[in-house]
């Protein structure tokens, strides 16, 4: 790397890790960072980055000829004709990719289409109580690079891995888990052969002495692992794995049993005592966002679930929460997803309340009408600001049930992201959740 001109491209949490490690390492003849952003460079303290060619603006892809080789941060789509021609002629690579290449330890690769990041977290957590050496890093972690100057051969690093960083990705962790398999994210990808192939990297370049550890109850995922070189650990019958502990968090074990025995598993792999395994699972902090309980406001329960980004993880948090469901909050942008099991299963449930965000809600609603039985149709109601939608939920969520926001769809149109989305609904219901 150190006689070659390297851009980065997109200057997002990655861009700005992979900009401070070029810099500190002196890994580079020139360094030049491409956003579309004009104002992206306001991010970094003045001064700081001096010799770094800046390349703003619309005309921002132009730059790629320049440099003999370019580090795309993940936000950057891959289908832009500039980049797909950097593809090609391979003077592409990744934040993640150049982690994998230079990284002493153990990676421990997690993805899946949902439930990835609170896999990782329990896997770490799990470690850590066991006090192995052991970092989490990637989405929900910090970013890698920064951990690359001091990462010793013993350490480990539980990795939470999307498809845009597989995406191309030409190394596989020593340890890979991989938690379901559904289409996902088609506004990036092409289609979902072109997803599941950058799903596939996880796994594919590992060696027959490294561990593949599976959902084995996923047909597709099932199914998708076969051809893996690697040793192949199914996981299965979830509640068994679980009951061999004690488990106090009932939350954690009656809503996320998946990935609780997928890091147990990972826990008995690594032969840690049942005592370290329970003490991980008792030091876990739930993320945010993700079947997240907000607490109960006026004898109706809130629970944020605003990372459900395609309808099998709405699906997956119905199953969970059972027939408690008062009322559902719905839709967002439309990427092209399929809403009909999703229909199914909100009528299976008798909701009596959907409260709908454009363009899915408008979708799924046309999907539920489908049914001719209007005695089983949910009342539906149409808003546009997340505002309206909590204070509809107060006024015909009936006590003692539950109020969920669980999109079934990613955030973008309406709201920055699914973050946001999040916030808003968990701050709406704290205002109109107190005496009044």
């Amino acid at each position: 790397m150190k006689n070659k001109k390297i851009l980065i491209l997109g200057l997002g949490k990655e861009g700005l890790d992979a900009l401070n490690f070029l810099k500190k390492n002196c890994l580079a003849k020139k360094i030049g960072v491409a956003d579309k952003n004009p104002n992206c460079r306001k991010k970094i303290a003045k001064g700081k980055f001096s010799g770094v060619e800046w390349h703003l603006g619309e005309n921002y892809l132009k730059a790629l000829k320049k440099y003999d080789l370019i580090v795309k941060s993940p936000g950057i789509p891959i289908h832009l004709p500039e980049v797909e021609e950097a593809f090609e002629r391979k003077k592409i690579t990744s934040l993640t990719e150049i982690f994998f290449e230079n990284c002493p330890g153990k990676i421990i690769g997690v993805t899946g289409t949902k439930g990835k990041g609170i896999t990782a977290s329990l896997i770490y957590s799990i470690l850590k109580a066991a006090k192995m050496p052991v970092r989490l890093i990637g989405n929900i972690g910090q970013p890698g690079l920064n951990f690359l100057d001091k990462a010793k051969k013993d350490e480990f690093f539980v990795y939470e891995i999307s498809s845009h960083q597989l995406y191309r990705l030409k190394e596989s962790p020593q340890i890979a888990v991989f938690t379901n398999l559904y289409p996902a994210h088609l506004d990036y990808f092409k289609d979902k052969e072109e997803y599941f192939l950058a799903k596939k990297n996880i796994f594919l370049w590992q060696k027959k002495d490294n561990l593949l550890i599976y959902n084995a109850e996923d047909k597709n995922l099932k199914k998708f692992v076969q051809k893996a070189k690697s040793k192949k650990i199914p996981v299965k019958n979830f509640s068994e794995i679980i009951k061999k502990y004690r488990i106090k968090n009932l939350f954690l074990k009656n809503f996320y049993p998946l990935n609780l025995a997928l890091a147990i598993r990972v826990g008995e792999i690594f032969n840690l005592k049942k005592s370290e395994i329970e003490k991980g699972i008792e030091n876990f902090k739930p993320l945010p966002h993700r079947l997240e309980l907000v607490g109960k406001f006026k004898k109706i329960l809130f629970i944020d679930d605003s990372l459900s980004t395609i309808p099998e993880s709405t699906i997956f948090a119905l199953n969970s929460l059972g027939n408690k469901i008062g009322s559902l909050i719905l839709g967002g942008y439309d990427s092209k997803l399929d809403y009909k099991n999703l229909a199914k299963e909100i009528l299976k449930k008798r909701i009596k309340t959907l409260i709908l965000f454009p363009e899915t809600g408008n979708k799924i609603w046309r999907e539920i009408i489908k049914f001719k039985d209007k005695k089983r149709w949910p009342r539906a109601i149409l808003v546009q600001k997340m505002r309206d939608a909590v204070k509809l939920a107060f006024w015909y969520t009936e006590k003692g049930k539950i109020c969920l926001l669980s999109p079934g769809s990613p955030s973008f149109g309406l709201f920055k992201d699914y973050r946001e989305r999040g916030n808003l609904f968990k701050k709406y219901v704290r205002y109109y959740g107190r005496s009044r």
